[in-house]
């Protein structure tokens, strides 16, 4: 096994990502010690009942204390608040990263809470399930997953290093790590991850509340259209609604253009225009194909779904 890249990582927040981190940073060696601390009493007790961590903190503090990477694993609204908690605990040169799907007021909150003694560097693993908390993480959730970092605009050799060593650490970990801006990652994730996400949770909350179609028969018969889309919404809604929060501007963007494209295909259906429809489906059929090539999904039929006996 490879020498660690990290002496001391501490995991602040252990749901699904924070649980896999640990549970990846361990399975490759890429961090010597793993300390976890989580504001939940019963989580906490959790985590030391699977082993996750070789310690289990009653506070932020104690974890931050002497660590060389601290990652924040909390909602991103949760991030500067539980940042300024333990602010004064985080040893200088130590690296300060998070997993949030929005970077830029990540970023502002984290450069608000912390001391310049400390290296920034917003992270983003595009990779999860809609399950949470310590039991739900696994391994092998970042492989061949992209992450991308948001560095902070710095161009002294310290801050660079402490950007590669932490790219070392998620390439451990069996990631790909890309480099962004972190206003263009946002406007970018509100195209693939966060606008997807809103319509699917405004998809089935619609038809559960069609007063001409029953709940149960929405259950009954949901086709795999609708059931992707209920696999989306039933993703943790505390980390959701702080996505979209912090992210609203670029959200707000893209869901503008999204509404005049949704209203152009209405038109098209509403007066028959068949080319319209057509010559939009294929070309959406190659986005479909790019992602497989891109290795972010699998080409097995029916999207991958293993069958029951």
């Amino acid at each position: 096994m490879a020498e660690p890249v990290f002496a001391r990582l501490a995991i602040i927040g252990c749901g699904l990502i924070g649980s896999s981190l640990a549970r990846g940073a361990r399975a490759s060696g890429a961090a010597g010690q793993i300390v976890i601390y989580d504001a939940s009493a019963f989580a906490r007790a959790r985590i030391a009942e699977l082993g996750l961590a070789d310690e289990v903190t009653l506070s932020a503090e104690e974890a931050v204390s002497g660590a060389d990477l601290v990652i924040f694993a909390t909602p991103v609204r949760a991030i500067g608040e539980a940042a300024a908690a333990c602010a004064h605990a985080i040893a200088p040169g130590a690296i300060v990263s998070d997993v949030g799907s929005v970077k830029a007021a990540v970023s502002e909150a984290l450069s608000a809470a912390l001391p310049d003694s400390v290296h920034i560097v917003p992270g983003h693993p595009i990779a999860g399930t809609e399950q949470s908390g310590p039991d739900a993480g696994f391994a092998e959730l970042f492989h061949r997953r992209w992450v991308i970092l948001t560095p902070q605009a710095r161009e002294d050799d310290a801050y660079l290093e402490a950007v590669q060593r932490l790219a070392d650490f998620w390439t451990a970990l069996g990631a790909q790590v890309e480099r962004m801006d972190d206003k263009h990652h946002d406007l970018v994730l509100a195209v693939t991850s966060h606008l997807p996400h809103l319509i699917a949770y405004n998809i089935v909350g619609t038809a559960a509340d069609m007063e001409e179609v029953t709940r149960a028969e929405v259950m009954k018969y949901s086709a795999g259209g609708f059931r992707d889309f209920t696999r989306i919404a039933a993703s943790d809604p505390t980390m959701w609604r702080d996505i979209f929060l912090t992210n609203k501007d670029a959200v707000l963007e893209v869901l503008g253009r999204f509404t005049e494209d949704l209203q152009a295909l209405s038109r098209a259906i509403r007066w028959g225009e068949g080319d319209k429809l057509y010559d939009l489906f294929s070309r959406t059929r190659e986005i479909r194909r790019g992602v497989i090539e891109a290795g972010q999904e699998s080409a097995e039929p029916d999207f991958g779904r293993k069958r029951g006996g």
